[in-house]
């Protein structure tokens, strides 16, 4: 192992020198051709031996990645993780332990509930018995959370429960409804990205009578903004409805004394979706499944006599079935042990403030450059909506249109990784902004004012383009 990991970190460093940037350039067919090169075939038939296979393919992955480290890969909630994340998560790859069954995991499961015990009383602080799981992500957490809904409702006979979001949640939640054969979950308008308090209670009185899940936001993949938490647990409580929080992106804010007053109401929610591979820096992947009182669990209970037999149950043998809706899963809870350990709730919550500053930061260095514009409202948690006023001048597709041509042709050649969102604008119209997330915990504004003349230089360049219609040749 240490051998081939020094083969593997030689292999890192010369890909990412080669490939020079945040992005390879050339766009997708020559990335595909470039790895299909030396990746090919895919099943010899005979090796060509553990060095030489992991010096070529993972030189050729890192030439060809998104690099999430660099500064000007800002698009997604995809975070560069700690070095000692990823060396937790090598041992985790080398031991190997599966957490569905006791012998399988012996020391992982005390691991993983120790961690999932900590993490469910930051989001429930002072409740007797919140609990957690550990999940795949914020698509699985939203899913155990409406399985877990639908359940209750059934254990009092009920048939199913109605879901009801924001226009603002995220895809997950409707896909889970769908995948559940639950109805179609009703959506709440919403105004400034945020669900509207009142369009809720006209909501929630439509299906009065009926078992309802609220589900609120909190950091939506877009815009960063939390949904108004204290007003919507209000409402849902007067209604009888029971809420789950999807704070995939805004959960991390809790480590943080500053930051987590943002987050007030949550912990009037029965279930709260939490992401540490966004602002927690963890290898992908590592969600959580936050619950008010650990008895909701009891919903997942199975029994497969080979993994967790009644009589081995008796005895003392702790039973991991119930703990995931899946099956074999790795023991993922490891790197975020030990970065917990490492950093402590105090230098979690410091690389938290650190990115919302950050993006404000560059929030008032967009504001400061005339070729670009901010877009109007409050900044999300550390996300930053932006276009170049080119844009403006043109009629609203053709403005739409520059702002898309303007990422590809930086995703193209290699030089910018820029997300992009559709948001109402201050005129209320919807258009098409450059979105940067901001999650290295440490970058500072500085660090992006490149990016940022990459972008109005680009713009200016395409502006003129006979290909945008409606701009001037």
């Amino acid at each position: 192992m240490r051998e081939l990991t020094g083969v593997v970190i030689d292999a890192l460093t010369e890909g990412a020198a080669e490939r020079g940037g945040p992005l390879p350039a050339g766009g997708p067919d020559t990335v595909a051709a470039e790895v299909r090169a030396v990746c090919s075939p895919a099943l010899p038939a005979r090796g060509t031996g553990a060095e030489e296979a992991l010096r070529t393919l993972v030189k050729a992955v890192t030439k060809g990645a998104a690099d999430p480290a660099d500064p000007y890969c800002v698009a997604h909630l995809h975070c560069p993780p700690l070095a000692v994340a990823a060396a937790a998560d090598l041992a985790a790859s080398a031991l190997n332990p599966s957490m569905d069954s006791w012998d399988q995991a012996p020391a992982a499961g005390v691991i993983e509930d120790e961690v999932t015990g900590a993490l469910a009383a930051l989001v429930y602080p002072g409740l007797p018995r919140p609990d957690a799981l550990i999940t795949s992500g914020g698509t699985e957490s939203n899913l155990v959370a409406l399985l877990l809904a639908r359940e209750r409702a059934r254990a009092v006979g009920e048939r199913t429960v109605q879901v009801v979001c924001g226009t603002n949640a995220h895809h997950s939640v409707q896909r889970a409804a769908w995948m559940l054969g639950l109805p179609t979950p009703a959506t709440v308008a919403c105004r400034g990205g945020r669900i509207a308090p009142e369009a809720l209670e006209l909501v929630l009185t439509e299906y009065e009578g009926a078992p309802i899940l609220v589900v609120a936001t909190a950091g939506t993949t877009d815009e960063g903004l939390i949904d108004p938490l204290p007003e919507i647990a209000r409402i849902a409580a007067a209604h009888d409805a029971e809420l789950h929080v999807d704070a995939a992106y805004g959960g991390p804010l809790l480590f943080s004394d500053r930051l987590a007053p943002r987050l007030v109401g949550i912990e009037s929610a029965v279930s709260v979706t939490f992401d540490l591979h966004k602002l927690g820096w963890q290898p992908v992947a590592a969600g959580l499944l936050a619950v008010h009182d650990t008895r909701t669990l009891e919903h997942l209970g199975f029994q497969a006599a080979y993994l967790n037999a009644d009589d081995d149950t008796e005895a003392g043998l702790p039973d991991l079935l119930g703990r995931s809706i899946r099956t074999s899963r790795r023991p993922d809870a490891l790197k975020i042990a030990v970065t917990l350990r490492a950093l402590g709730r105090e230098g979690l919550g410091a690389l938290v403030e650190h990115c919302v500053d950050t993006a404000q930061g560059l929030a008032s260095a967009i504001a400061a450059r005339p070729e670009l514009r901010l877009r109007p409202g409050p900044l999300g948690i550390s996300t930053v909506l932006f276009r170049p006023v080119a844009a403006d001048r043109l009629p609203a597709a053709a403005g739409d249109e520059l702002v898309a041509a303007i990422r590809r042709r930086l995703l193209e050649e290699g030089r910018a990784v820029l997300g992009r969102a559709v948001a109402v604008d201050s005129d209320g119209q919807r258009k098409l902004w450059l979105k940067a997330t901001l999650l290295h915990p440490a970058f500072h504004p500085a660090d992006l004012t490149g990016l940022l003349k990459l972008v109005a230089d680009c713009a200016a360049d395409r502006a003129h383009s006979p290909h945008i219609p409606g701009a001037t040749g």
